[in-house]
């Protein structure tokens, strides 16, 4: 999930509304790339014709809906994962964090890595069944929603198979957050000026390149995990994985043996072009929302534009702000009624 740098001029729910509006639309949108990128990394049979005939494939057998299979699935995610995300960030920035409250930049992405991690484990068995809701075929389901198929898997599975493939999801994050500091710093020195002074698209730039690179280099732990998670013999042909495995080394060998190397990166194309546009709709989306909630908490002038409020200190919180106005009327009022009884 992207970084979404926090306004203390939010409220920690405002903060956490917005990035989950702001994720909602940047998945829903770049949905069926990230359908096709999961039936790669499974092998099924939508993907024998590569990319751009995966599409085809897919529309072709169930339709153009296919396309979002999953989809709400990954949306109704989003709220608890940005939820504990937040909190565990805000936990581990705090255990990196000095006597005089800074932090370096290679321990902000740890503690961002390690957040990450802990939200993906908490809701892990969402992730299950969404992988399991687009390997299905829809329009003959196994699961009916997101419920059925959690109940189907722990019933039919037993509750470690909500859980299969999470030390993937562990073991991936390191090449990832060593990767994305690594790209940080390359992108620092090839703009030869200091983050702080950045403009916003290169910014944007750099969280697009650093997020590509850090996901290319962690892409084998994740086609693993997908083939691991879409694996039952409860659904039809095995769930289409394209090789057979028991455990998570065998699964790494069958692929290399069977398939060849690159194949752990199968689905690659899909992610990579789904890395600028679920970004920019991300980042674009929650600069509209965090507009309207400064607008809302009185420190804009307007949620169409960026023009400050006069006589507003930008660095006081929400709760800061309001408390100070409360204070100021009553000021007011209270100089204003000897005026009122005279």
């Amino acid at each position: 999930m992207a970084s979404l740098k926090r306004d203390t001029r939010l409220t920690p729910w405002q903060s956490t509304l917005c990035g989950g509006i702001a994720g909602v639309a940047s998945r829903t949108l770049t949905a069926p790339l990230d359908v096709v990128k999961i039936l790669s990394q499974v092998g099924t049979f939508h993907t024998k014709q590569g990319f751009a005939g995966t599409f085809k494939l897919l529309c072709k057998a169930e339709g153009v809906r296919a396309l979002w299979k999953g989809n709400l699935t990954a949306c109704v995610r989003l709220f608890p994962y940005s939820a504990v995300q937040l909190a565990a960030y805000r936990r581990f920035t705090l255990l990196f964090m000095d006597d005089l409250g800074r932090i370096s930049k290679w321990q902000a992405i740890v503690s961002g890595g390690l957040a990450g991690v802990v939200a993906a484990v908490v809701i892990y068995p969402t992730d299950i069944v969404k992988t399991r809701l687009i390997v299905q075929n829809s329009l003959e389901p196994t699961y009916r929603g997101i419920i059925h198929a959690l109940c189907s898997i722990y019933y039919q599975e037993g509750f470690r198979s909500l859980y299969r493939g999470i030390s993937l999801t562990v073991l991936g994050a390191i090449p990832f957050s060593a990767s994305l500091f690594f790209m940080n710093i390359s992108l620092d020195r090839i703009w030869q000026e200091p983050g702080v002074c950045l403009s916003p698209l290169q910014h944007f730039a750099n969280g697009c390149l650093a997020a590509a690179v850090a996901q290319t280099m962690s892409f084998p732990f994740e086609t693993v995990k997908r083939k691991m998670q879409a694996q039952s013999q409860f659904l039809p042909h095995c769930g289409g994985v394209d090789v057979h495995f028991n455990g998570m080394l065998n699964c790494f060998r069958q692929i290399v043996k069977t398939k060849g190397v690159l194949s752990l990166w199968n689905g690659l194309t899909a992610n990579i072009l789904k890395v600028v546009p679920y970004f920019g709709l991300m980042f674009s989306t929650y600069e509209c929302c965090k507009r309207f909630c400064l607008y809302q908490n009185g420190y804009i002038i307007s949620p169409l534009g960026y023009q400050l409020t006069p006589g507003v200190d930008q660095s006081l919180r929400p709760q800061e702000l309001q408390e100070l106005r409360k204070f100021l009327r009553a000021k007011d009022f209270a100089a204003r009624k000897p005026s009122l009884k005279s």
